[in-house]
């Protein structure tokens, strides 16, 4: 059996020892001759390796597992890049979500100008990244990006490394078939989705469970219910947060119940409710600073103190699932339907060629092969897609020709802002914020 070598670049990401538990599960189909991790932050990437490398010797001892702050000697003929960075880490994502409440507009990581934020600061580290992998690695290397917002971020690949091997993935619709998965008492593997949209800006138009529609009982049970009661969050998604968002796919369903709503289309159709909700001082980041971060440092000061440490202070979760599966479906060709952002290409007919959109796809040796030809959408979701779109173009935009201008009209095309003098508010304290990673935007 061929071995691969593996980059995960975000070393220091607090996903990273679930990714490696996920990864090493499938040891079998898909064996590894070195992993590898990478970060610009060497410390944080150090203490995370802490709980990473005793991951590595309980499930695969033999395995090379090194370290490495250097681009050349993590990149060197590696097979395939597993990329999650985090650009200005979670103090800049707690500026994101805040700047933009302070202004009584939605905060949030990936979606409204908090997203916007957090792509200009993403978009030339992808880009460094991708290079790095063209000129380090193998010809026919891989890098899988999870990295956020993905819709702008693909965008941005798609201009500025339009023949690299780059494939998006975002595990939100599987996080929510996961749960779905209480609901029908099935495994998660017996769902087979029908979806379409751009990342967090998308609809499950069927979902059927060992061949059967079962569309319509989700639906009645998210119309009482939400996504889902409160005796059912997984670790993940446990946070006060998320509670709030899965109760409020409720109301999406009991306005338009032709689709199964993405939990992120909360920000675009509820937006007064969800703002009323935000709490303008303990934002998402905060939450994740508190929790899942702080619990995973204290195990990590517990494991370099006695050896131990406990067990719960990281999970597997669809994060590591999801780029794993995809990957192993690359290696062994197995064309295996996952959903994955790509070029549109004619999959909707009546939706731009170019747009970068989240449908199924069979994942081959050869990369992802849309099962959809020709699908036309109905108005609805057709105009809100080519809203958000255009917003998300104007970014990319805003970024390649250094103009305010485009960002201000990317802002101001956003669902979740109520005016262009609201926009312009926004993009002058963003501007502000990220004066040390954003490209100098010109009027």
């Amino acid at each position: 059996m061929k071995k691969y070598i593996v980059v995960i670049a975000g070393g220091g990401s607090t996903f990273t020892p679930g990714v490696v538990k996920a990864l090493l599960s499938k040891k079998n189909e898909f064996k590894l001759d070195e992993l590898r991790v990478f970060d610009i932050d060497g410390e944080r990437q150090r203490k995370i390796s802490v709980i990473t490398k005793s991951v590595v010797d309980e499930m695969d001892p033999g395995l090379l597992f090194t370290e490495h702050t250097n681009p050349e000697s993590a990149f060197q003929d590696a097979d395939f890049i597993f990329a999650q960075i985090r650009t200005g880490k979670y103090a800049m994502r707690e500026l994101d979500e805040k700047i933009p409440l302070s202004l009584g507009t939605i905060g949030q990581e990936t979606c409204g100008p908090g997203g916007m934020a957090y792509a200009l600061r993403a978009i030339k580290p992808m880009v460094e990244l991708v290079d790095y992998m063209e000129k380090y690695s193998k010809k026919d290397c891989w890098m899988i990006n999870y990295s956020n917002p993905a819709s702008i971020v693909a965008e941005a690949m798609r201009r500025l490394r339009p023949n690299s091997k780059v494939l998006n993935i975002c595990d939100m619709p599987v996080g929510m078939m996961q749960k779905m998965t209480d609901i029908f008492k099935c495994d998660y593997e017996e769902i087979e989705p029908e979806y379409f949209g751009l990342n967090h800006f998308g609809w499950f138009t069927s979902l059927k469970v060992n061949g059967v529609e079962r569309i319509d009982e989700m639906k009645s049970f998210i119309k009482e219910h939400g996504l889902f009661p409160e005796t059912n969050y997984d670790l993940q998604h446990k946070d006060a947060s998320w509670q709030k968002t899965y109760k409020n796919m409720k109301y999406i369903l009991n306005l338009f119940d032709d689709y199964v709503p993405n939990t992120y289309m909360q920000y675009y159709l509820l937006g007064d409710l969800v703002l009323n909700q935000l709490n303008k001082d303990y934002t998402r980041a905060n939450e994740v600073m508190d929790g899942r971060e702080a619990t995973l440092f204290k195990a990590i000061d517990e494991y370099e103190k006695t050896g131990n440490y406990d067990r719960e202070a990281f999970h597997v979760g669809a994060h590591g699932l999801f780029i794993v599966d995809v990957a192993n479906s690359l290696v062994n060709d197995l064309n295996k339907k996952y959903l994955v952002i790509v070029e549109n290409n004619g999959a909707i007919k009546n939706l731009p060629n170019d747009a970068m959109i989240e449908i199924p796809c069979l994942i081959t040796k050869d990369g992802p092969v849309s099962t959809y030809k020709n699908l036309e959408i109905p108005t609805f979701n057709k105009g809100m897609i080519e809203q958000q779109l255009a917003s998300e173009k104007c970014l990319v935009d805003a970024y390649m020709e250094n103009s305010y201008d485009k960002a201000l009209k990317a802002l101001t095309l956003n669902k979740t802002v109520s005016s262009a003098l609201k926009a312009k508010d926004i993009l002058d304290s963003l501007i502000e914020a990220n004066k040390d990673f954003w490209p100098e935007l010109r009027k």
